[in-house]
């Protein structure tokens, strides 16, 4: 109260510390964890390798001639691939978030270097946002 001199002055930043400490709790209890990056995994990032191999040109010429269903095929593999992009996954907890980064690929397959492809995602409140994908398609064919 105004004139009351033994009531010690509110600081201003303490509200805004509390807040900063709910926001900061509320993230880290929403941090996905690992088993729902699996998940992501094999929703998003297999498009993605479908994408390079099948439609982006990442086989070559004699093995599209070989595999002409292409994205069926690793359409019925989804579940197998999420898990190897799982296995090659690291994960950097930030606690408040997450960084998923990914590298799958780099084999060679009768002759034929698979590309290697790399994902970088962002997990944060209960979502997954994809920030970076790339991979090699600079691979000699048969």
């Amino acid at each position: 109260m105004p004139g009351r001199p033994d009531l010690p002055a509110r600081a201003p930043w303490r509200s805004g510390l509390l807040l900063l400490v709910l926001a900061s709790a509320g993230l880290a209890l929403t941090n996905p964890a690992s088993a729902d990056f699996e998940a992501f995994a094999a929703d998003r990032l297999v498009d993605e390798i479908s994408d390079e191999l099948c439609v982006k040109g990442g086989l070559p010429v004699l093995m599209r001639l070989a595999i002409p269903n292409c994205q069926e095929l690793v359409e019925g593999q989804r579940q197998a691939l999420a898990g190897v992009v799982a296995s090659h996954t690291r994960r950097t907890n930030l606690m408040v978030a997450s960084l998923y980064r990914s590298e799958v690929g780099g084999q060679t397959v009768l002759a034929w270097q698979v590309p290697r492809f790399r994902s970088t995602v962002l997990a944060v409140a209960g979502q997954f946002v994809l920030i970076a994908v790339s991979s090699d398609n600079s691979q000699e064919g048969p």
